[in-house]
């Protein structure tokens, strides 16, 4: 019934009983059907109601709500009460081991309870290592193993760590929050009411919630921080020696990157030996995009992730004196004064007029006296400008709340000191219209609200870093994309409050773990299935559609449709990658003949493969690795490229092809259906490119589709003519 009309619940609650007396007969018969009299936040009541009389007065009927989940999972199809999906389908992972490598795990979360998991598996080696603040019992039955690499640092930094004053933990507990936050993402276990500050709440869990982790911290807080290669390889390497089943790395390089011999590129010669031993390694993308070739983690035996939004957004009012609502989006719920005060342009109160940094309120360029008890407007200047340091600096003035308009851009953090909302220059303009127009204007801002599924969703993140890849670009990277924006999961406890356990987090390091969650489903289901197999089921039945249908977006400065170097074969879609009908699988040998065939010499091949290479011999064109996408970066008039599919789905199939050529080529399948019996599972196919223009032109995208009555395996294809 909206607002109280009175301050006195009694009041309230008489005024209740009157209107439930008037319509059932007598003040009995209204205290009989009363359940509940709301009186306090609102007015309203409940009450046991024939559909005759409901039907005499507005009501709301009493529905059984279900626990909300934090979000992603259930976005890309994977809600625990479903009998069908491949969560129950794969017993949520159920014996599977996920090894995370990252900044270690804070073993008192939630997130990391063994209720209802089994026993240890019997493929396990490894050990719960002991340390400052760790020991053996803060391993169970969902966080089995714990190791921590600390050498590398060490000898990096040539300084001690200074634990005394808290910069870092000596053993695998984690002081940042990032590793915690990713292990929760890929199989945390079930916890009820998980939120952050009020917002996001519901059932909080794992990609596959019965599967067991094990960490290996390899980041660390002190000095300039960071993870060694050293420390990295040694990961990799135990982490291969205790029996993990998938690999998750949220850790990546910047550009330029290393080429996959050379032992400062330690993620993909670790990765290498772990796909050579059967384990399934994800890697984030790495968070430079929107700009091209910024893509991280290239090495062809690494399944490389992008990141999207998903379907949950946080809006939050403005309110302006003329009583105009914009709105905004923050997720800080504290520190509001609810009512309205002044609001000013840092521009108006910039301590020197000399320069425009009070226009981006960088640190020290506000004057005090001016902003203090003001909500400051600010405008971002470059996409590298940060709300949470502009805050920092209106706070530092005495300012007490802060709009941040900005170049739009994905991913959202709490400011802690004053309450923030970021909004783009549309509404960052309206407001500021509004200040000048005003001799003394007012502003009141909202608390932010959750809401589910009023946005068109998923776009790819502006962070999400790009390809091509700058150092293979016959390799398609990324090869998928998967939830990775305002992602709540698990994390350190922090702030004199403690905290929830929970923290929002943005980037491909939480895109990274969905992969692996993901991919432990898969394995539970397809034990025998290797790496390549698993990333070509995942690649060739992702989407490319978003929710309302239309083409997935990416969130960069043009705002166009997404491409393959924006998120690979597209949006992860797990229900059908259990069954996608046919693979495109790779050997290991097939890696080392692909190095061969890029210009590497037997040596470097060698000591990368810890094999005896001879690249004079086994030499692969670098365009016929059999990869789940097809990447020609020179087309020259004319090109034929290999590939071999394996049936994994019914015997007896037969597949058509369906060819969505890239503009300006043309393109030809030989041949045109592929038949599969008991004895022929595996067969070939080329595919022949045309150029058809006449001018140099950038890269160009299709797709080459097999079809039968049940699947469709889709493979992207990235072409460039050049004309010589």
């Amino acid at each position: 019934m909206g607002e109280k009309e009175n301050e006195d619940p009694t009041v309230t609650k008489m005024f209740h009983y009157k209107m439930l007396s008037d319509l059932l007969g007598s003040k009995e018969a209204a205290k009989s059907s009363m359940l509940y009299s709301y009186k306090h936040g609102f007015s309203g009541f409940a009450a046991r109601l024939t559909d005759s009389q409901a039907k005499e007065i507005e009501v709301i009927p009493n529905q059984v709500h279900k626990f909300h989940t934090t979000r992603s999972w259930d976005f890309m199809g994977l809600n625990d009460h479903s009998t069908t999906n491949l969560l129950t389908k794969s017993n949520m992972g159920e014996g599977i081991i996920i090894g995370v490598i990252d900044s270690g795990v804070w073993p008192e979360s939630e997130s990391f309870n063994d209720r209802g998991m089994n026993p240890i598996p019997p493929h396990w080696k490894g050990i719960c290592q002991e340390g400052q603040l760790f020991n053996s019992s803060n391993c169970n039955k969902k966080l089995i193993g714990a190791r921590w690499f600390v050498k590398g640092i060490l000898d990096q930094s040539q300084t001690p760590i200074n634990i005394s004053n808290g910069e870092d933990i000596l053993s695998a507990r984690d002081s940042s929050g990032h590793g915690t936050h990713t292990a929760s993402i890929a199989a945390g276990n079930f916890v009820v009411n998980a939120n952050y500050e009020g917002l996001a709440a519901g059932l909080a869990r794992g990609g596959a919630p019965r599967a067991h982790l094990a960490v290996y911290k390899v980041c660390w807080s002190f000095g300039h921080g960071g993870c060694t290669d050293v420390d990295l390889l040694k990961a990799f390497d135990k982490a291969i020696q205790d029996g993990v089943d998938i690999l998750s790395v949220s850790i990546g390089i910047s550009i330029p990157l290393f080429s996959y011999a050379d032992q400062r590129n330690s993620i993909a010669i670790g990765s290498f030996h772990a796909t050579a031993k059967g384990i399934t390694v994800a890697c984030s993308a790495g968070n430079d995009g929107p700009t091209a070739m910024t893509v991280e983690n290239t090495a062809p035996w690494i399944i490389t992730v992008a990141a999207t939004t998903i379907d949950r957004a946080f809006p939050t009012a403005i309110t302006l004196g003329n009583n105009l609502t914009l709105w905004g989006q923050s997720v800080d719920t504290r520190m509001h004064n609810h009512g309205f005060t002044g609001i000013t342009f840092s521009d108006r109160i910039a301590l020197n007029n000399s320069d425009d940094s009070a226009l981006g309120c960088k640190r020290g360029s506000l004057n005090a006296t001016l902003a203090a008890g003001q909500i400051i407007l600010c405008f971002s200047q470059s996409s590298t400008q940060n709300i949470f340091s502009a805050a920092i600096s209106v706070a530092e003035a005495g300012g007490v709340g802060l709009i941040f308009a900005q170049y739009r851009s994905d991913g959202l953090e709490s400011c802690h000191y004053i309450p923030c909302i970021k909004v783009d220059y549309e509404v960052g303009t309206q407001i500021l219209s509004y200040i000048r127009k005003t001799r003394s204007p007012i502003a009141k801002l909202g608390i932010p609200k959750t809401i589910i599924g009023k946005w068109v969703s998923p776009k790819v993140a502006d962070f999400s870093g790009r390809g091509p890849s700058s150092i293979s670009p016959t390799v398609l990277k990324p090869d998928i994309a998967a939830p990775g924006v305002d992602i709540i999961a698990a994390y350190i406890p922090f702030g004199a409050e403690k905290s929830s356990g929970f923290a929002l987090l943005s980037g491909t390091s939480m895109s990274c773990p969905h992969i692996a969650g993901i991919t432990a489903l898969i394995k539970s289901v397809h034990k025998n299935w290797s790496p390549a197999a698993i990333r070509s089921a995942l690649v060739t039945t992702a989407s490319q559609k978003g929710t309302d249908g239309s083409n997935i977006a990416e969130e960069g400065s043009t705002r166009k449709v997404a491409d393959p170097f924006d998120m690979g074969g597209g949006v992860v879609n797990p229900n059908r990658a259990i069954d996608p009908g046919l693979i495109y699988d790779i050997e290991t040998n097939d890696y080392v003949k692909f190095l061969c065939g890029t210009g590497f010499s037997s040596k470097s091949v060698s000591g990368l493969t810890q094999t005896k290479a001879n690249c004079t011999k086994n030499r692969l064109n670098e365009l016929n690795l059999n990869l789940p996408s097809i990447t020609i970066p020179y087309l020259k008039r004319k090109v034929t490229v290999s590939r071999k599919v394996t049936n994994v789905g019914p015997v007896e199939s037969m597949y058509k092809a369906v060819v969505e050529a890239p503009q300006g080529v043309n393109m030809k399948v030989e041949p045109q259906i592929l038949r599969f019996n008991k004895t022929t599972q595996i067969v070939p196919f080329k595919v022949t490119f045309f150029t058809t223009g006449k001018v140099y032109g950038d890269y160009r995208f299709g797709r080459l589709i097999w079809r039968d009555p049940k699947h469709t395996v889709t493979i992207p294809i990235s072409m460039r003519a050049i004309f010589v």
